[in-house]
C-alpha cells in the first residue's frame, strides 16, 4: 500500500501532490512495471483523503501514460523503459550546469460565413479577444516608449518580450530557460524555416502521420528530405528509427488530429533516440497545451530533456488571435549560441510595438486572466456540443473520444458511405467537417472518424448544427 504524507502538499492541491509522489516512485523504479496499484477506495482510506482526490491523481497519471487500466482488474504501472530513462538521466549532471555564454491547421482560421457551423476551422473565438485591454496597453506603450519603438528590434526579439515569455513558461509549463534561448517570429511557419537553416539542409526531417500537411510542405519547400512516421499504435520510436530521420517534428502533449498524448515511456525512448547521434533533434510543437480541460497540463517533453535535444515551439495564435502573428521557439543553449553566431543577421519579423504590448500584457497578469477566461469559454462550448450530441439521435450511431484536451475532438460515426461523401452531404447542408483520413499522408481505408474543431463555432448554433448532422440518419 502506498504511504505518503499528504500534509506536505503545501500550496499544491492534494490530487496533484499525490500524482507527483506516485510519478516520482514510478520513474525511480520504486514502483515496478506492471505492478498493480491500490484501488481508489483502499488508497483513499489509507491516506485519509477522498476517493475523488485519488480519481483525479490516477486520471492525470493515466493521461500521461504512467499507468494503464484493465477492465474489472484495476490500474497497473506502465513499463517506461528503465534503460532509456537511466540513459537520459545519467547525463543530467553533465548538462545541468551548462549555460549560454552569449547574450498549427492550415485551414482558414476564421469562420466561413456560408456555413452554419465550420468544424474544420481551428481559429480562435475572435469575439473573445480582449480589445479594450489590448488597446489600453497599446496607447500606454505609444506614450511611454516612443524612442524604443523607433529602434530596430534584435533579430531574436525584444528582451522585454523574451523575459516575459521566460516567466510565463516557468509559471505555466515549469520550463526553466533563459531569455537568450528564445527566438521570436511572425508565426511558426517562419520559425520552421529558421530551424532548417540552423539544423541543416542535409538532414532528413520526420513529421507525424496523420498530421498537418502544412508542416511537411514548409520543410519540403526548403529542399530537405521529409519522411512521414505513423503515430497510430504505441511504437512511434520504432517507426521513426526505420525512417532514418535526423530531425523529428512532433506534438507529444496533444497530437493533431488524433488528440492522443504520447506515453511517458515513449517519450524517454524518443529522447534516447535523439541522444544516440549528435545530429538528431526533436522539435516539440506545444501548439495548444493551454487548453487541457481536465486535470493538469501534460508536462512538456522539454522538461525531461537533459541532453539539449529538444527545440520547443509555441504560438499565441491559439490563445489570442492568429492576426497578431506572434510565435516563439526555445533553443537548447548550444543551438542558441549557434543561432547567435550564424543567423543573428536576420531581422525580427514581429513589429516592435506588438512585442512590447504582448510583453506588458503578460507581465501585468492579463494573459493569465485571458487564458483562464478562454479555457472556461471553450469548455462551455465543448460541453454544449457534447450535450447536444448526447441528447440527439446522433448518440445512437456516434462515439466521441479525446475530448479532454485541446480545441477539437474525434467523432466516430457509423455510416454506410465514404468519409468524403459524408462530408459532402454535410457541406451541402451548411456544416463543414473534415475526416480524420484527410490528414493522413499515406491514407488508410475510410475510418468514419471526423475531426470536430469547435473553437470558432458560435455557441447558439451548436444545437442546430448537431441536429442537421443527426438528420442524416433515418432512425
Amino acid at each position: 500500500m502506498f504511504t505518503y504524507d499528504m500534509s506536505k502538499a503545501g500550496s499544491n492541491s492534494l490530487y496533484h501532490y499525490l500524482y507527483q509522489c506516485i510519478k516520482k516512485d514510478i520513474v525511480s523504479g520504486k514502483i515496478l512495471a506492471d505492478e498493480q496499484i491500490p484501488s481508489k477506495r483502499s488508497l483513499a482510506q489509507n491516506l485519509g483523503i477522498s476517493v475523488v482526490t485519488i480519481e483525479n491523481a490516477y486520471a492525470q497519471l493515466l493521461a500521461e501514460g504512467f499507468i494503464y487500466s484493465l477492465p474489472k482488474k484495476g490500474f497497473f504501472v506502465v513499463d517506461i523503459n528503465a534503460k532509456a530513462t537511466s540513459q537520459v538521466q545519467s547525463r543530467q549532471k553533465t548538462y545541468h550546469s551548462r549555460r549560454l555564454r552569449a547574450e498549427l491547421p492550415e485551414e482558414s482560421e476564421h469562420t466561413n460565413p456560408k456555413y452554419i457551423a465550420d468544424f474544420a476551422s481551428n481559429g480562435a473565438d475572435i469575439d473573445a479577444f480582449p480589445f479594450s485591454t489590448w488597446a489600453k496597453i497599446t496607447r500606454e506603450i505609444l506614450c511611454e516608449r516612443q524612442k524604443d519603438l523607433l529602434q530596430v528590434s534584435p533579430g531574436i526579439g525584444t528582451l522585454e518580450l523574451r523575459r516575459a515569455i521566460v516567466r510565463m513558461l516557468r509559471e505555466f509549463r515549469n520550463i526553466q530557460v533563459t531569455p537568450e534561448q528564445i527566438v521570436i517570429g511572425a508565426g511558426t511557419d517562419y520559425l520552421y524555416g529558421l530551424l532548417v537553416q540552423l539544423l541543416g539542409f542535409d538532414k532528413c526531417y520526420a513529421v507525424e502521420d496523420p498530421g498537418w500537411s502544412k508542416i511537411s510542405k514548409i520543410y519540403s519547400q526548403y529542399g530537405v528530405k521529409v519522411n512521414h512516421v505513423p503515430v497510430e499504435g504505441d511504437n512511434f520510436v520504432d517507426a521513426l528509427k526505420k525512417s532514418n530521420a535526423d530531425i523529428v517534428h512532433i506534438s507529444p502533449a496533444h497530437h493533431f488530429p488524433t488528440g492522443k498524448v504520447m506515453p511517458v515511456g515513449e517519450r524517454y525512448r524518443l529522447l534516447s533516440w535523439a541522444a544516440e547521434s549528435p545530429k538528431r533533434y526533436i522539435v516539440e510543437d506545444d501548439y495548444d497545451s493551454e487548453f487541457r480541460m481536465t486535470g493538469k497540463p501534460i508536462p512538456a517533453l522539454q522538461n525531461i530533456d537533459v541532453t539539449e535535444k529538444v527545440v520547443y515551439l509555441n504560438t499565441f495564435s491559439k490563445t489570442m488571435t492568429s492576426a497578431i502573428r506572434l510565435s516563439y521557439m526555445v533553443l537548447p543553449p548550444h543551438l542558441a549560441e549557434k543561432f547567435h553566431n550564424e543567423l543573428s543577421f536576420y531581422s525580427c519579423t514581429v513589429s516592435t510595438l506588438d512585442q512590447y504590448v504582448m510583453a506588458k500584457f503578460i507581465d501585468l497578469g492579463y494573459y493569465e486572466t485571458h487564458i483562464n477566461r478562454m479555457r472556461n469559454l471553450y469548455r462551455s462550448k465543448r460541453d454544449s456540443l457534447l450535450t447536444a450530441i448526447d441528447k440527439s439521435k446522433l448518440s445512437k450511431v456516434a462515439r466521441v473520444y479525446e475530448e479532454n484536451a485541446g480545441l477539437h475532438f474525434i467523432l466516430e460515426v457509423n455510416i454506410n458511405c465514404s468519409d468524403a461523401e459524408f462530408c459532402k452531404r454535410l457541406r451541402q447542408k451548411g456544416i463543414n467537417v473534415k475526416a480524420l483520413s484527410e490528414y493522413h499522408f499515406e491514407a488508410p481505408p475510410s475510418e468514419h472518424k471526423f475531426v470536430i474543431n469547435y473553437s470558432s463555432v458560435e455557441r447558439n448554433k451548436v444545437k442546430k448544427a448537431v441536429q442537421i448532422i443527426a438528420d442524416l440518419f433515418p432512425l
